[in-house]
């Protein structure tokens, strides 16, 4: 029972990370795509592309994973200060909040009538107007059931297992076959992401397929016209 309750908490624990998860591994892919691909074009020396490739996805990952957790931890901070807010317009009187509930309900559409209708409800019902003020005024992002540690964790986990994708064929094949093979499995990992991607947010799967494909490529090219410009002016 334990083993299962613990398996339920991981799903949960991905489910409601599913988007950092596609956002890290996209991020780590492509950063370290262009980077490998940069470094590979001016040299053979696999142990040089391994270092750099290395360094940049550990690099990129615990930037990311600090990045995730300062976002989430803020984002909760900003909720928690609203409800408070909240709380204390509330024991002032319910004037200011069931104002401000009333006119957003107006600017989404509600006509004056029934406005004054869910007025006079709220007015004599503090609960409900306060569990109101407080979804319409949160943003969709700052969900006080987050843990930054584990949105995090996931981000840093994704992003690093996604950058070692274009790694990996170095470390096993020369470098000009490690190009080939390098190019080749990270494309299939980009039309993934963007499959992922497009089922997250509800979009086109052709479009968001050729999308992130192509920031992929455009980061390989910026890479290797970075790598091959700066070799040329070293000598």
């Amino acid at each position: 029972m334990n083993n299962l309750s613990a398996w339920q908490r991981l799903k949960a624990s991905f489910s409601a990370s599913a988007g950092q998860v596609v956002f890290g591994m996209e991020d780590g892919t492509v950063s370290i795509f262009g980077l490998v691909f940069g470094v590979a074009a001016t040299t053979t020396e696999q142990s040089a592309v391994l270092i750099a490739g290395a360094s940049g996805a550990v690099a990129a990952a615990v930037s990311m994973m600090a990045g995730t957790y300062l976002d989430v931890e803020t984002n909760r901070d900003k909720a928690r200060v609203m409800v408070s807010r909240i709380e204390a317009d509330l024991r002032n009187g319910s004037t200011t909040v069931l104002e401000h509930v009333t006119a957003r309900l107006r600017d989404a559409g509600l006509a004056p009538d029934q406005a004054t209708v869910v007025n006079r409800f709220l007015s004599s019902e503090p609960k409900i107007l306060k569990s109101l003020a407080t979804a319409l005024t949160a943003s969709a992002d700052s969900d006080v059931n987050q843990s930054p540690l584990v949105q995090s964790l996931w981000m840093l986990v994704a992003d690093f297992l996604a950058a070692a994708i274009p790694i990996l064929p170095f470390a096993f094949l020369p470098v000009p076959e490690g190009r080939v093979v390098s190019g080749t499995v990270t494309t299939l990992l980009l039309v993934g992401l963007g499959i992922g991607r497009s089922l997250i947010g509800g979009r086109n799967i052709l479009r968001t397929v050729i999308e992130t494909v192509a920031i992929g490529a455009a980061a390989a090219l910026a890479g290797v016209a970075i790598g091959l410009g700066i070799a040329h002016l070293s000598y």
